[in-house]
């Protein structure tokens, strides 16, 4: 059995069997000796034991795993032998002399390269990662800014949500190339080479015409400043030294930019988290589809209206709108926690392909349901009402079922109820009562049903097969205030519209029972009989009907308020406010203010205020 090491591999504690520990141990070693001359080599190895820990990292399941020899043999495999590599200062000259595998052949991630950025190397990055050159990002942002206006938020979203290139790694896989020895080592001995031509540029264009002048000794000095220059602190110094303007302004921005952003993160992770319990409470509750109310969108009836089972229905719409939420709550933990880990790629892509389905299921079912509504058709029958005639007097009311349709509110909608028999019927009380006058001398109703269904002559039956009712028994009129249909039949915005035509002359009283169902609009219906009628006698004439028993009114009083039995008339004029209750006068001109009760008096002129009580009088 072998014994277990613990390890410190860049900062990342690992559990290592001593096999493999020794395996290890020899392969950075042999590193090291590739790298004895190097410039950077410090660096070059803290990058490559970095490297080998995030690939541990990733084969890591659970923290009390022992690494063997498997997982070395692996990392070696993908990071290399050191001896496959030329270390020599040639391979950077002779660039075809390096192996092609160590070329751009890794896949991209997107990163901000700030080491060739104006701002905060947004567009030099996306031009990593599309493989083109960065003029033309900088290009489209120009573009988007002054052309569409969105530019500067989604250029501020893109700095606050993308990463920053930091390690040589995340600056190999930027670009799309392979993490092993010879890209990471040629890669910081290219930073190396820019800085020292760097300062060799800096020097020469400084003291170039000081060099003229005649300090002949100022180029040895140089040269022998150079060969003591420590190359790792003075590269440290030239790179802060060389912050842009635009960088240290982004220093300034982005403690408010990640403080707004984290205050983003929280609002999409509340709104995510209480919209997906909402959605599952209404799932396992078995209500989802009722509690999905959009206007014009009939998502409780795409059940039956398409023939689809309500179960598939209800998790076709729980996943149209629970993924999408969820994805919210995602991205709000994501902005929230720095290193919050993916849900990986395999789960992205299921959601991804489960909401697609969802959102084709529901565009089917919708498109079925939209085409069973395609036309409208109406059944219309006609009978004249043989004891009305001029002069007669009809007697106008609703009649309820005891069963199911009891109370006397107009409603559109369909339910369930059971009738006398104990059947299951489908009903509705939209019912629509229009009254308009005639100079024929007979009266007559006319009895509209419409109905919709994906072709005339399938709607055209649908409104024949609804069931309504009317009798006449002796002069009154007794109208049913629902309609049912057929137990078959499918619900597709089946109405009922009744119109009475009463020749002028004829007397009509309304129950108030008909309050709700002759609710019209005048101007589109013509109706003649209008809210307050009710309980009144009223003669029929040319589009208007007369009241008989109604109180004479004061045409002196302008406006009459009826409130809980006491009428009170108000006059406004020029000559002033007049105002008459029962008990109470109230008058108001130029001459002062008069008011009047059954036992006080109270005047207010130019002579001051007088008040006089008639009991007092009377005493």
């Amino acid at each position: 059995m072998n014994k277990t090491v613990n390890i410190n591999l860049a900062g990342i504690f690992f559990h290592i069997d001593e096999d493999a520990y020794s395996k290890l141990q020899r392969y950075l070693e042999a590193i090291k000796r590739s790298f004895t001359d190097s410039q950077g080599r410090s660096e070059i190895i803290s990058d490559i034991e970095a490297r080998i820990a995030e690939l541990f990292t990733e084969r890591v399941k659970h923290e009390k795993q022992v690494i063997g020899n498997k997982e070395v043999d692996e990392v070696i495999s993908i990071m290399g032998q050191p001896e496959d590599y030329i270390v020599d200062d040639e391979i950077f000259d002779d660039e075809p002399k390096r192996q092609h595998s160590n070329k751009t052949t890794g896949s991209r991630k997107l990163f901000r390269d700030t080491d060739n950025s104006y701002v905060g190397g947004v567009s030099s990055g996306l031009a990593h990662y599309f493989g083109i050159d960065a003029i033309w990002i900088r290009l489209i942002w120009i573009l988007l800014i002054f052309g569409a206006g969105t530019g500067v938020l989604l250029y501020i979203l893109l700095w606050i949500l993308v990463p920053e290139a930091v390690t040589t790694s995340d600056k190999l896989i930027m670009t799309g190339e392979k993490v092993n020895i010879s890209n990471i080592e040629k890669k910081i001995r290219d930073g190396f080479d820019n800085v020292s031509e760097s300062v060799k540029n800096v020097d020469l264009q400084k003291h170039g015409e000081r060099l003229k002048q005649g300090f002949d000794n100022v180029s040895d000095s140089i040269s022998e400043s150079v060969k003591r220059v420590d190359m790792n602190k003075q590269g440290s110094r030239i790179k802060s030294s060389s912050k842009t303007f635009f960088d240290t302004i982004a220093d300034v921005f982005m403690f408010f930019l990640k403080l707004f952003a984290k205050f983003i993160g929280l609002i999409l992770a509340f709104a995510g988290a209480v919209g997906l319990i909402a959605l599952i409470v209404s799932l396992v509750s078995a209500n989802l589809v009722d509690r999905l109310h959009f206007p014009g969108a009939r998502f409780e009836s795409l059940s039956e209206f398409t023939g689809v089972a309500p179960w598939i229905v209800t998790l076709l719409l729980f996943f149209a709108f629970a993924i999408p939420v969820f994805m919210l709550f995602y991205l709000g933990l994501k902005i929230l926690v720095n290193n919050l880990k993916s849900i990986g790629n395999p789960a992205k892509y299921s959601l991804l392909g489960l909401w697609l389905i969802s959102i084709i299921g529901i565009s089917v079912i919708g498109a079925k349901q939209g085409l069973s509504f395609k036309e409208k058709a109406s059944f219309i029958k006609t009978e004249q009402l043989e004891n009305i005639k001029t002069n007669d007097t009809l007697i106008l009311s609703m009649q309820g079922n005891d069963y199911f349709a009891e109370n006397f509110n107009r409603n559109f909608g369909f339910e369930t109820g059971f009738n006398e028999n104990g059947d299951k019927v489908m009903y509705s009380q939209g019912v629509r009562l229009i009254v308009k006058s005639t100079r024929d001398s007979v009266a007559k109703v006319k009895l509209n049903k419409t109905a919709r269904g994906s072709s005339y002559e399938v709607a055209k039956n649908r409104a024949e097969s609804i069931i309504y009712n009317y009798n006449l028994i002796n002069n009154e009129l007794l109208l049913d205030n629902n309609f049912v249909i057929p137990e078959n039949e499918k619900r597709r915005d089946q109405q009922v519209e009744i119109t009475v035509y009463l020749p002028e002359g004829t007397v009509l009283y309304a129950d108030e029972n008909t309050y709700n169902y002759h609710s019209n609009h005048s101007d589109y219906y013509n109706d003649i009989l209008d809210h307050g009628m009710e309980n009144h006698y009223l003669k029929v004439e040319t589009n208007s009907l007369k009241c008989l028993d109604c109180p004479e009114e004061d045409e002196d009083y302008k406006v009459k308020i009826d409130v809980n039995g006491d009428t009170s008339k108000l006059k406004i004029d020029d000559e002033g406010i007049e105002a008459k209750s029962d008990n109470v006068e109230l008058k108001i001109n130029d001459d002062g203010a008069k008011a009047k009760s059954e036992t006080i008096n109270v005047t207010i002129d130019e002579d001051g205020i007088e008040i006089t009580s008639d009991k007092n009088d009377n005493n």
